[in-house]
């Protein structure tokens, strides 16, 4: 797939040092567009989990003006944001202090298009909380909704709020973190249409579409 770049090997670090430089090209094209500096901001929605934290940590020691950045969660436990398992809890704590605007996410809220989505993958092939068992669509209505998985994880046996298919695929680039030989095997098979699972819906409409795809795996 032309749209899809795979890199091997990156560190937290340097894939921090790529997102720095993705926002900064999208505050650089809002510029060209000629928006009014004072409404220009970057827009990405990021998942939550273990992997991305030690990334945003190292991202919040570029240069980068973060008071220009909006993060959005990909999807949340349906918990109060001072659960441990509240992905925007964390996200806000994180991120807050240093200026970034953060949004949490409602049921059938407007979304904007992003500049930047950054998914995780499970092993089963879920993106956000898009499980297998949810069957998400790419003609979904809605943009963000509520919904539960089957099984429920054991480690979060929670209710979820989560963006649509049609949502995450209104972004300009997508980017996923690959840990684990498990999750590649089952994204490379996602990739080469071997599976219908939530990923490969995503990945085939993204090639459809020509969005590209940075993939650290």
């Amino acid at each position: 797939m032309d749209t899809i770049a795979i890199v091997e090997g990156a560190n937290d670090a340097q894939i921090a040092d790529w997102l720095e430089r993705s926002l900064r090209v999208a505050l650089a094209r809002k510029a060209v567009a000629d928006i009014d500096p004072r409404h220009r901001r970057v827009v990405i929605s990021v998942p939550g989990g273990s992997t991305p934290f030690p990334i945003f940590e190292q991202l919040l020691k570029t240069g980068f003006d973060f008071a220009k950045l909006i993060v959005w969660p990909n999807d949340d436990r349906i918990v109060p944001e001072d659960h441990e398992a509240s992905n925007t809890g964390k996200i806000r704590a994180l991120f807050e202090p240093a200026g970034v605007t953060v949004v949490p996410l409602a049921e059938e809220m407007g979304v904007p298009p992003f500049d930047l989505v950054w998914l995780g993958m499970g092993a089963d092939g879920h993106i956000a909380s898009l499980f297998p068992n949810t069957d998400p669509r790419l003609d979904d209505p809605c943009t963000v909704k509520t919904l539960t998985p089957d099984p429920l994880p054991p480690n979060a046996p929670f209710d979820r709020i989560t963006m649509t298919l049609p949502t995450l695929l209104g972004a300009r680039e997508l980017m996923f973190v690959m840990r684990g030989d498990d999750k590649r095997a089952v994204f490379d098979a996602a990739l080469a249409g071997e599976n219908d699972l939530p990923v490969a819906r995503l990945l085939k409409a993204a090639g459809e579409r020509g969005i590209p795809v940075t993939v650290f795996a």
